[in-house]
């Protein structure tokens, strides 16, 4: 029986994203939100979300949800639920809140409460005065938003960002859900030709070739709930086995990475080969000047400097509009382009079909979306 309410948190613009991909991997009763995606599961989707959905930051528990306007209205309405269901006598639980546009905006106070409240009721569940709590962790959130009350338990522990593979990042690192996030919403498909001009460590030309290759993003990490007695290791076992079997070996794809930088293309070929694909993308050392279109209908998806820096802004003004002359060359080709800078399209010499605000960590931008001719009928079908 699907009984469990299951959050998909998100950063902002990527809700849309996220409900997509719970549809496709079969959750039911999916609602969107103003960051987060909501659907039914079992125990066994909370470890399909976590090892399988590419652009959350984190899979929660909805435990409950009211109204909540003074610290004893809260107290109860937590004491109320049945936390029993989730965390044993020896369960290590912690309690981490957020307020806002709320009666309650002391987040400390309500983080005492739930803790004080959830203590109150495991008490009487377990017929116990005290808890030593060292076994797993569970991490407790409060949220409030305009006075009500969403208590959840994080099932996923470090950030879903955190596939593994990227050990090491250079500067102003793009979060690998945002770059798969910007795959989604291009046209770019694993039988087009992906090209990274300004590459850095390599994020987008590694996501790409993870989902041509259909490798579950969460395949070689760990989750917190992994150690509940609930979900535990079983289930995710099971889950890891049919994800293993669904990768594709014999993909064809063509994914180019390139980037002035040789320290950011050595450490995008040591990241790509530690997620599995580094046959997959070539990587090269090249300034953006020498870059050349090759082949029809490909896709340009890159997350370039913003100009943030003082001294940097003329020279990113040059290399958008190197970048503008470069994808002139190829009608057929679609652009991609991640940026805080407002004229970003006086620069690149082109109004973009679309443009969509997406936060790169705090970083307020806009993906501006160049959309290329439809490829004709029977184009590249003999990749996979």
């Amino acid at each position: 029986m699907k009984n469990i309410r299951i959050i998909a948190t998100s950063t902002f613009g990527l809700e849309s994203c996220i409900k997509r991909e719970a549809q496709r991997l079969g959750f039911e009763n999916i609602k969107a939100f103003d960051g987060k995606v909501e659907f039914d599961g079992d125990e066994s989707d909370i470890a399909k979300a976590n090892i399988w959905m590419r652009f959350p930051s984190k899979i929660l528990i909805k435990v409950g949800e009211f109204k909540a306007v003074t610290f004893d209205s809260l107290f109860e309405s937590v004491k109320a639920l049945n936390w029993g269901d989730w965390i044993p006598v020896d369960g290590k639980f912690t309690v981490i809140g957020k307020s806002v546009k709320s009666t309650l905006h002391s987040v400390p106070d309500c983080q005492a409460i739930v803790k004080k409240a959830v203590v109150e009721k495991l008490k009487i569940k377990y017929n116990v005065d005290w808890f030593d709590e060292t076994g797993a962790d569970y991490t407790i959130q409060v949220a409030l938003l305009n006075d009500i009350a969403t208590i959840t338990i994080d099932t996923t522990g470090a950030s879903l960002h955190k596939r593994g593979y990227r050990q090491n990042a250079m500067d102003a690192p793009l979060k690998e859900t945002l770059a798969a996030a910007m795959l989604d919403l291009s046209y770019w498909r694993k039988n087009r030709i992906l090209l990274d001009p300004m590459c850095g460590s390599g994020t987008i030309a590694i996501e790409a070739a993870m989902i041509a290759r259909n490798i579950a993003p969460g395949l070689n990490r760990s989750f917190a709930c992994e150690q509940w007695q609930r979900v535990g290791k079983d289930i995710f076992k099971a889950i890891r086995v049919e994800a293993y079997k669904a990768i594709d070996y014999n993909v064809n794809t063509i994914i180019y990475g390139s980037d002035i930088d040789p320290d950011a293309i050595e450490l995008a070929k040591q990241n790509a080969e530690k997620a599995g694909v580094d046959d997959c993308i070539t990587f090269e050392v090249k300034p953006l000047k020498d870059v050349t279109l090759m082949g029809d209908y490909g896709c340009m998806i890159t997350n370039p400097p913003y100009g943030e820096r003082i001294g940097e802004l003329k020279i990113v003004e040059e290399l958008y509009k190197t970048l503008g002359k470069i994808m002139a060359t190829n009608q057929t080709w679609s652009s991609y382009v991640i940026t805080s800078m407002e004229y970003f399209e006086k620069l690149f010499g082109k109004k973009a079909d679309a443009k969509r605000k997406l936060f790169n960590g705090r970083i307020k931008t806009d993906y501006y979306q160049f959309y290329g001719p439809r490829p004709p009928k029977g184009w590249n079908e003999d990749i996979n």
